[in-house]
């Protein structure tokens, strides 16, 4: 195989519980994430020699300001696939991207593992599946929930992944989710160390995962009530345009939208007789024509 293309998509954290501090410096968290029917393209082919500067990968992206060299994380994977199989074959990476950057949506972690499922396929190393949530951990927290393909629990830093149990799952596959973010980004690392200031912020765990096993226990208790994000709690207090538009929706619509991880991204589950067109409305009317919109479903 010379050439394969990867679909990249983006994900959407329905419930984010940071619990607090880690002693490595990362965050505890409780997390139900899903992934979303819509996200990147990654082109990868065979490369006859090495680049100018001796790299067996490299990369171009038609997005302005993706960065192309060492710090995206689509050549740090093909740096520690190199290292974890031996293979140092040749490899020119295109990437489509439609998820915008600094959005909470996971795009670079979810571009990661495309590169190393295109990786897998591109050398005939198929990784052993507890060395791919280990490859995928090194690279960033967000990254193991990629390789599954349905919605999860993510524990820990992010890196103890459990599938929902399957009529769990029934409840949000599928549904129908507007995503909306402004023209403005939150850096991750700002966000966290914003909650880290702020201790009361923190979620209470065990709490947490009471509130998960009875929503689980339910077969009746819709997606909605599982929407909660401790991150919300410095982002909105910086940024005011995010909660007055999710106030907004809320009192016109009646639709209870929230921030998908560390923002600036938010997203609106929507009933199937539910028209967007109204919400998409809003949402422009605050935040203007360069924010960005995207309807798609929970995969």
């Amino acid at each position: 195989m010379d050439r394969v293309t990867v679909f990249s998509p983006a994900k959407i954290n329905l419930s984010l519980a940071i619990t607090g501090r880690r002693a490595d410096g990362f965050h505890e968290l409780i997390s139900v994430v899903a992934r979303l029917g819509f996200g990147d393209t990654l082109h990868a082919e065979r490369a006859d020699s090495a680049a100018a500067n001796g790299a067996t990968a490299t990369l171009v992206c038609d997005a302005p300001g993706v960065p192309t060299d060492d710090s995206n994380l689509v050549l740090r994977a093909a740096r520690l696939f190199a290292d974890e199989t031996g293979w140092r074959g040749g490899v020119r990476f295109t990437l489509k991207k439609h998820i915008p950057v600094g959005a909470g949506l996971g795009g670079g972690s979810s571009n990661a593992v495309a590169a190393l499922r295109a990786l897998e396929q591109l050398s005939g190393n198929a990784l052993a599946p507890g060395r791919r949530l280990a490859l995928a951990a090194a690279l960033g927290s967000d990254c193991p929930l990629f390789w599954h393909e349905a919605p999860v629990v993510m524990r820990g830093r992010g890196e103890r992944i459990t599938p929902l149990p399957a009529e769990a799952a029934r409840r949000l596959v599928g549904r129908r989710v507007l995503v909306f973010k402004p023209d403005f980004g939150v850096e991750t690392a700002w966000a966290y160390q914003a909650l880290a200031a702020r201790p009361e912020w923190y979620a209470d765990a065990a709490a947490e995962e009471a509130r998960l096993a009875a929503w689980f226990a339910d077969g009746r208790a819709p997606a909605e009530s599982l929407l909660a994000n401790t991150l919300e709690h410095p982002v909105f207090t910086k940024w005011l345009a995010l909660p007055a538009l999710l106030d907004q929706l809320r009192e016109r619509h009646g639709v209870r939208a929230r921030m998908s991880g560390s923002g600036s991204a938010c997203f609106a589950l929507l009933e199937e007789d539910v028209e967007e067109g109204e919400l998409i409305a809003t949402i422009r009317a605050a935040w203007g024509e360069a924010a960005f919109v995207q309807a798609t479903t929970l995969a």
